[in-house]
């Protein structure tokens, strides 16, 4: 049920030796486009996983317990992440009112903070969100008065004692059951969903409108946010991507066509059509061109584990933002600026308009947030250290994939002189791109979407160091 692959990168984090495998639930044969993923997220421990595509599709990954001795002679193994339960979670749809085919592909997964032996998770295609609880049963009852083993009713007449039914241990079923379903409060595509600080409420976000729900209450949302103008002719940006505060249950920011972001306070009004801050980098009109407001959209927001900062990746660029700083960001990171004289053809080829996810890791000791993460194309991949301002670029490929082997910092090169690994822009292959990310909450630990593959890097040295 999976396939695995064993060996060793440089990391940009720590500089030191990162375990990664690659684990994929489907058969060897060749993959349909539905098998594609779209969404990573791991939960709040970082125990569990989760993976959606576009076949509608969740495969939930469990972290196995650690394995090995901790000691000079024989090395400290973290354990794997295997598939621990596959469903369908949404089926392709059609709207007979509006002639609209709805696609299963899985847009957003978001994991709701455990609060008993089950786990809770939130996913969405682009029109529905429903709610899963995903548990674990090793026991099952045996000895009913009025069943029989196979669970029929018996004839009353035949029962003459009485007996206490007692629970017999069984093999671990995973089980998995629909426990909300939230449709009908969105009239365009669903791109974001994110769970508020007070584990009761979670917002939605389409093109157009932002609602407000309740995780118990089905039938009603609350619009927010509602940015449709009277007459359509007069639209000029569209909603992104949106985000609940870590800490604060009345703060969310959301991102635009346009490149801005806006926080708005839920407690200043009942709909935020006036957002309390506007995060805009004013344009320099020597670098405007055609492709200007394309490039510039915020396809990911994301706030540190703070709160004090927001992170955002557009199609060159990820940027870090200070709340307290609105008309410029506070740092900016060139994620592939090769691709800056081929935005032409990357027009011509759709690639332009390819949304790219971003991330950040927590250092637990200092509580903040140091190394931002993103994907690029040829399966590369993006990291940034905020502290020594050093920059890696790294490839998530199974043709380099030898067991133990060292896969070495990649570096693509416009023209002139070229050294013995570096790869032309020419030669890159725009099929193969890194939309989705994820970074384990605690440690160093990430998830990359690679097309179809699910990779995951594993920084054992530093995991060892500091264990």
């Amino acid at each position: 049920r999976g396939e695995y692959l064993h060996f060793f990168i440089l990391s940009p984090v720590h500089f030191s030796s990162i375990s990664l495998y690659l684990s994929r639930f489907l058969p060897r044969s060749i993959r349909s486009a539905a098998d594609i993923i779209s969404t990573v997220e791991f939960n709040h421990t970082g125990e569990l996983l989760a993976t959606g595509d576009k076949g509608g599709r969740v495969v939930i990954f469990q972290r196995e317990p650690e394995v090995g001795i901790h000691s000079h002679t024989e090395p400290f193994s973290q354990g794997e992440y295997n598939v621990y339960s596959t469903f369908q979670s949404h089926e392709p749809e059609f709207d007979y009112l509006k002639s609209l085919e709805i696609e299963e592909k899985i847009n957003k997964i978001r994991w709701l903070p455990q609060q008993n032996a089950a786990h809770f998770l939130l996913s969405t295609n682009d029109k529905t969100i429903k709610l899963w609880k995903v548990s674990e049963r090793d026991k099952r009852p045996e000895g009913y008065n009025l069943k029989d083993e196979e669970g029929r009713m018996k004839d009353l007449s035949t029962v003459t004692s009485l007996q206490v039914p007692v629970l017999k241990p069984m093999d671990l079923m995973v089980e998995v059951s629909p426990r909300r379903v939230f449709a009908n409060a969105h009239t365009y595509h669903v791109n974001s969903i994110s769970v508020n600080s007070d584990h009761e409420t979670y917002m939605s976000a389409d093109d157009l409108r932002i609602n407000l729900w309740h995780l118990g209450i089905t039938d009603r949302s609350f619009n927010i946010v509602d940015i449709k103008p009277v007459n359509m002719e007069d639209l000029t940006e569209v909603i992104t991507a949106a985000e609940f505060h870590p800490h604060h249950c009345n703060l969310f920011v959301y991102s635009s066509s346009k490149g801005t972001l806006r926080l708005c306070d839920m407690r200043e009004s009942a709909l935020c059509d006036k957002h309390s801050k506007l995060f805009e980098e004013p344009e320099d009109p020597s670098n405007r061109s055609f492709f200007s407001e394309i490039i510039s959209s915020v396809s990911d927001v994301k706030f540190s584990h703070s709160g004090r900062y927001l992170l955002t990746r557009d199609y060159l660029t990820a940027k870090v933002w200070d709340l307290n700083m609105e008309n410029k960001p506070l740092e900016i990171y060139q994620v592939h600026d090769y691709l800056r004289s081929k935005l032409c053809s990357l027009y011509e080829n759709d690639c332009i308009f390819d949304k790219f996810e971003c991330c950040v890791c927590l250092c637990v000791y200092i509580c903040v947030c140091v190394v931002i993460m993103t994907g690029a194309y040829n399966n590369f991949f993006r990291m940034f250290d905020r502290n020594t301002k050093r920059d890696v670029t790294l490839e998530a490929s199974r043709e380099s994939s030898k067991p133990r082997a060292v896969l070495k910092p990649r570096r693509v090169c416009q023209g002139g002189k070229r050294r013995k690994d570096d790869i032309s822009v020419d030669s890159l292959d725009f099929t193969k791109k890194i939309l989705h990310t994820a970074w384990h909450p605690t440690e160093n630990i990430i998830a990359i979407a690679a097309t179809n593959n699910l990779y995951i890097f594993q920084d054992k040295l530093n995991q060892e160091m500091h264990g």
